[in-house]
């Protein structure tokens, strides 16, 4: 069950951390992306089929799934010998936010919580993302997994925000789309998290078990 409004959950809570993509921007771009046009730049530079592309490309991805590297462009660029990056800038008209997510952001940003991006992004990915959207703004710190040094799944990540914080576990609030990345928190000891089952407009909802779903964070706000 969701939180009876967002005064309620704010008023709990000293700090909200929001992860970005899924979150706040809506994941069709990454998907888009990953999973359709940079699989058939790599079928072009290597004269394959995109299945051929897609397949040997998802391989590659599985072995390091979850760990920094595989957020990383430039690992991404140098395995696949493409300007993962000028890709990326190209497609720049697909970033957006999620429904409701700017109109949530306007209104978090004029309460009195913490307010923190806590991203597996790339920097890379996340200026390009930030040139489109202005979406850093609204925060009062940025935490990327690239400066910490350690994804958000593994604990080091926590321990690493925590020193750079010194948030209250029992104060924060966590919202993010990835269930690994949820655990991750939960593990460390965070007390409140929302799992966002819509990350991607164009995809169906995601079921959720393990912990309190919404569709978006625009849910928060009825």
């Amino acid at each position: 069950m969701k939180p009876e409004s967002l005064d309620a959950l704010l008023d709990s809570c000293d700090t909200l951390m929001l992860d970005m993509d899924g979150t706040l921007l809506d994941l069709a771009y990454d998907n888009y992306m990953w999973l359709e046009h940079i699989p058939a730049e790599y079928a072009r530079q290597n004269d394959l089929s995109e299945s051929e592309a897609r397949d040997r490309l998802y391989a590659i991805m599985k072995r390091i799934e979850g760990k920094l590297s595989w957020y990383c462009l430039e690992h991404w660029s140098d395995v696949l010998e493409l300007d993962i990056a000028a890709l990326h800038r190209a497609e720049n008209d697909r970033i957006g936010f999620l429904p409701g997510a700017r109109d949530f952001l306007e209104t978090v940003s004029a309460h009195h919580v913490r307010l923190l991006m806590v991203t597996n992004s790339h920097q890379h990915t996340l200026d390009i993302k930030t040139d489109v959207t202005g979406i850093t703004e609204f925060f009062d710190d940025i935490y990327t997994s690239h400066a910490l040094g350690h994804a958000k799944e593994d604990q080091p990540f926590w321990h690493a925000l925590q020193e750079a914080e010194g948030f209250d576990c029992a104060k924060t609030v966590f919202v993010d789309d990835n269930a690994t990345v949820l655990q991750s928190a939960r593990d460390y000891g965070v007390g409140t998290l929302l799992h966002i089952t819509k990350p991607d407009t164009r995809r169906p909802e995601r079921d959720h078990n393990s912990f309190v779903g919404i569709t978006g964070v625009a849910e928060l706000l009825n």
